[in-house]
């Protein structure tokens, strides 16, 4: 079974835990085809691509049907988030040869950096009561935004908001998912799905972050689905 924690928030009207759940869960008795999925017109991304088939997983919240954690997971969280608060991923679809992380949105926006936003980022807010004297993810290898992300220079005090504080939440994680899939030895691919009238208000920050993706052949597997066309494939 799946945590409380996750079950608590399938009674909120706006709770996108639900929304996943009832859609992906028939879809998946026991995994959902990827070559289905790929069928879909997204409402960004390359649709040209000829793929070989592979059966996907899902890991609702990290958890598959049977409350079992996604191996690797507890590992990769550690090393890319270290002791401060754990990237919180919807939905991994996991195959044979492809992990596929997938940001689900209904009602709410892209989260941004909360310590910017209050003042406690350490990188630009040095003479504030934040614990850390660095940020992680411009301080450390195994964690750093650069890695993966155009961000340009370090911040520094004074400077305009950087990219990162607007693109925290997506940024985290698709390091979460590059480190996986090295553990796991798949083919990363990054999906948002969102419902379709809500895309023009993501629209012009995903295309900022797209733009920023160092790897070529990871810009050309990332997408963002409809919810209603997810439907629709239940339906058929």
């Amino acid at each position: 079974m799946l945590p409380e924690t996750v079950l608590a928030n399938f009674q909120s009207p706006r709770s996108e835990n639900a929304l996943v759940w009832n859609l992906i869960y028939p879809l998946a008795q026991p995994t959902i085809s990827f070559q289905q999925l790929m069928q879909i017109r997204p409402l960004w991304g390359v649709v040209s691509q000829i793929e070989v088939e592979d059966s996907l997983r899902p890991y609702y919240w990290s958890f598959d049907v049977l409350g079992e954690r996604l191996s690797g997971l507890d590992d990769v969280l550690e090393m890319v988030d270290g002791e401060g608060p754990r990237t919180e991923v919807d939905l991994f679809l996991v195959g044979q040869t492809k992990l596929i992380v997938v940001e689900a949105k209904h009602l709410s926006a892209l989260g941004r950096c909360s310590r910017y936003a209050h003042g406690r980022c350490p990188e630009m807010h040095p003479d504030s009561n934040a614990q850390e004297t660095a940020c992680r993810y411009w301080e450390f290898p195994q964690s750093a935004f650069s890695e993966l992300l155009d961000f340009g220079e370090r911040p520094l005090p004074g400077q305009d908001a950087p990219p990162c504080e607007r693109h925290y939440q997506l940024a985290r994680t698709v390091l979460v998912g590059r480190s996986l899939s090295l553990v796991l030895g798949k083919e990363l691919h990054l999906w948002m799905m969102i419902p379709r009238g809500r895309w023009s208000s993501f629209e012009k920050r995903w295309l900022d972050f797209t733009e920023r993706i160092r790897d070529d052949e990871l810009w050309r597997r990332i997408r963002i689905l409809a919810w209603e066309d997810v439907d629709r494939l239940g339906a058929g």
